[in-house]
């Protein structure tokens, strides 16, 4: 009897090793890189940092004494360091000289080994930094109180927080929580300045926008919210001009001189959205994403480019309307693709590398100013971050069949893996096959469906079919390892699993992304009942062991699907985190782009809501599902869940309800995740009837 071949399962699949976004050192030599790995019997994940040779060789452990180190960035080369070792700064939280990290710090580290040292101690932590070209300063984030000025205030002003009785969130503030968390309480973002010293006593921190009206991005600012110029006397970044702060706002670009700290908007309009500022090598021009706001709310991210000239040839967009210096222009008009930061310019300042999608994958591209054109340098699955120096360039990226994994190229050889994290892991798995298939969907358009096989699959038998439906609505499912929606450890347990990339997804142009605004489940059903008629035509397919599951949009299909399929169809559905009442919907964190979306605000237009919304359809939902929603999510609020939930219930439907208080709208700890496979598998498994 030949042996039972070994596929992936939960567990297996929490002991996977997740790589972060690697680093280069300046000469190209080694890349660093955040290592995470999880523990199913202690429920909880640590990082480390390893180093990695570009030219060949075993990876090295970098760090061992944290458990979260994590965004490593080598230090720029300096003149005259010679053999000096360089210096790897990276953010993290540890017990160091008696005294644990209450918040993140940041923490600096020889390449060549040793101990790292906390570089300063910023009582309200760090969230995000760079470097400065010398290699001695620092600029990172942290979220204080705009009104106290001085480290010392601040972090007086942190104790008390900490030590106050009462526990109500008061505010007047229009966007005060994202995604899991509420923005702390009359703090924003700032952006600091840190010049480091022979160890944090004699560091030097100072808050670059106290006294002023400026702050970051209040939805999780990043090292791309900002970047600092070549010769290290300059600061651009974005903001928000608004008074009022929304999720919907539309931020300019500001350029700060370090040394006056005088600010000027470079870029502004009331129109577009700015962000994610990169300076060229030369330091005459930045290029940036742009979006045209007002026109319409699925815009895409486009490159951008601001010069200090007063003009420049071959414009597409001028600044007219803008109350700024220079000039600014789109560059990627006519590029019907998405551009994703971060932007990173070639050495010459003659092309920018950039991921954007493309038909259900991303890939790595370069962008040539002289043709004002995008070429492909990388093929994705799925390209999830790079970094050059020089010739050498390093990208991590994974696919449907295949955790992340990390490449090096070195000038024109071919792209060559410099790890070998999970292959002892992978090595005994069989994978299933996973095809790329095309359908005709809604208004006659081609719809991609991509299409994963259980293990040894035989044609000549009978399978169930398991619909996996995306969220966003304007994301994709692409060519990626996902750890929370699976579609391996899915066919292992003997489906074959199709994902419709249906009308508003991303990565097929904005005609195809805008086409559902306004009217929300139908061509998006249209386009999965296709998929699912187009499968059931298949041998293979057995048409009384049909299932559909989504999360988030997803989920909100999934319910929008029980209350317009015929009952039957679907032998069950599984609703993750789904959006049920559009009105009640107004309590998530991204309330600000409902009327973009759907077309109208209720209170205006009640009925164009509804329309749209599964819970106006309660009447026909008759189909069996199981309801999993967390908390602590903002974007789905779990009044959602509970309501779709308890509908079902109060119809006499079928119904299950799986409840987290301790997660969001993802579920992230190890025990929670594992739980919820099982309650997925058994659901499925309670409905599949042979």
């Amino acid at each position: 009897m030949a042996n039972a071949i070994k596929t992936l399962d939960v567990d297996t699949l929490w002991q996977l090793q997740r790589l972060g976004v690697p680093s280069l050192s300046p000469d190209g030599a080694q890349a660093v890189v955040g290592v995470t790995r999880y523990s199913m019997k202690d429920n909880k994940g640590s990082s480390q940092l390893w180093l990695l040779s570009t030219l060949g060789g075993a990876a090295r452990a970098l760090t061992r004494c944290g458990d979260k180190d994590g965004q490593p960035r080598w230090s720029p080369a300096r003149a005259g360091d010679g053999e000096r070792s360089q210096l790897i700064a990276f953010i993290g939280r540890r017990e160091q000289d008696g005294r644990k990290d209450e918040t993140p710090q940041l923490y600096l580290i020889n390449a060549d080994g040793g101990e790292a040292r906390r570089a300063a101690d910023v009582a309200t932590g760090v969230d995000a930094f760079k470097w400065f070209p010398d290699a001695k300063r620092l600029a990172f984030v942290s979220w204080v109180w705009p009104d106290t000025k001085g480290a010392k205030a601040q972090a007086a002003r942190l104790k008390a927080w900490k030590e106050r009785k009462e526990t109500a969130y008061v505010t007047e503030e229009a966007q005060y929580r994202y995604w899991d968390h509420h923005i702390p309480q009359d703090r924003v973002a700032h952006l600091h300045l840190l010049t480091v010293g022979a160890d944090e006593s004699s560091a030097k921190v100072v808050d670059l926008f106290e006294g002023t009206p400026y702050e970051l991005t209040r939805a999780e600012p990043d090292a791309n919210a900002f970047d600092i110029s070549p010769d290290g006397q300059r600061i651009v970044f974005a903001f928000d001009p608004a008074p009022q702060k929304r999720m919907d706002g539309r931020y300019a670009l500001a350029e700060m001189e370090l040394k006056s700290r005088r600010v000027t908007v470079i870029a502004q309009d009331a129109d577009w959205d700015f962000s994610a500022p990169r300076y060229s090598p030369d330091g005459l021009q930045v290029a940036f994403l742009a979006s045209h706001q007002a026109r319409k709310h699925t815009m895409p991210s486009q490159l951008a480019m601001w010069s200090r000239k007063s003009a420049a040839s071959g414009s597409t967009k001028a600044s007219s309307k803008s109350r700024s210096v220079g000039h600014w222009q789109v560059l990627s008009a006519q590029w019907d693709h998405e551009v994703n930061a971060p932007l990173r310019w070639a050495d010459d300042g003659q092309s920018l590398l950039f991921t954007a999608e493309e038909e259900g994958r991303q890939h790595l591209w370069r962008w040539s100013l002289a043709t004002a054109s995008a070429q492909v340098v990388t093929d994705g699955g799925w390209v999830q971050g790079f970094d050059a120096s020089g010739d050498v360039l390093v990208t991590v990226a994974d696919g449907v069949d295949h955790p992340a994994r990390i490449h090096a190229c070195v000038g024109a050889q071919a792209p060559r893996r410099i790890e070998t994290f999970n292959d002892d892991i992978l090595k005994p798995l069989t994978m299933g096959t996973t095809e790329e298939m095309w359908i005709t969907g809604a208004q006659g358009d081609r719809v991609q469906v991509w299409v994963t096989y259980p293990p040894g699959f035989n044609a000549k038998k009978k399978y169930p079919l398991l619909q996996v439906i995306h969220g966003g609505p304007h994301t994709a499912f692409g060519d990626a390892f996902h750890y929370r929606w699976n579609v391996q450890t899915f066919a292992a347990q003997g489906y074959v699993v199709a994902a419709v990339n249906y009308h508003g997804s991303s990565s097929f142009g904005y005609a195809f992304k805008d086409s559902i605004s306004g009217c929300w489940g139908e061509l998006e059903l249209q386009d999965v009942e296709a998929a699912t008629d187009a499968l059931l035509k298949k041998p293979w397919a057995d048409r009384k062991r049909v299932f559909a599951t989504g999360g988030s949009y997803g989920g909100y299909m999934v319910a929008w699907m029980n209350g317009h399929v015929k009952p039957g169809r679907y032998a069950a559905y599984i609703c993750h985190a789904g959006c049920y009442d559009w009105t009640a919907m107004f309590a998530d964190d991204a309330y600000t782009w409902h009327a973009k979306e759907l077309g109208a605000w209720y209170w205006d237009d009640m009925a164009r809501v509804h329309a749209q919304s599964p819970h106006a359809f309660a009447q026909n939902m008759k189909t069996p599902t199981l309801v999993i929603h967390g908390q602590l999510d903002y974007r789905v609020p779990d009044a959602q869940g509970l309501a779709y939930y308890n509908t079902l219930k109060a119809r006499g439907v079928d119904a299950r309800l799986v409840w987290f208080p301790d997660e969001n709208h993802w579920i992230l700890k190890p025990r929670n995740s594992k739980l919820w496979y099982g309650e997925f598998f058994d659901w499925l498994k309670r409905h599949d009837v042979r």
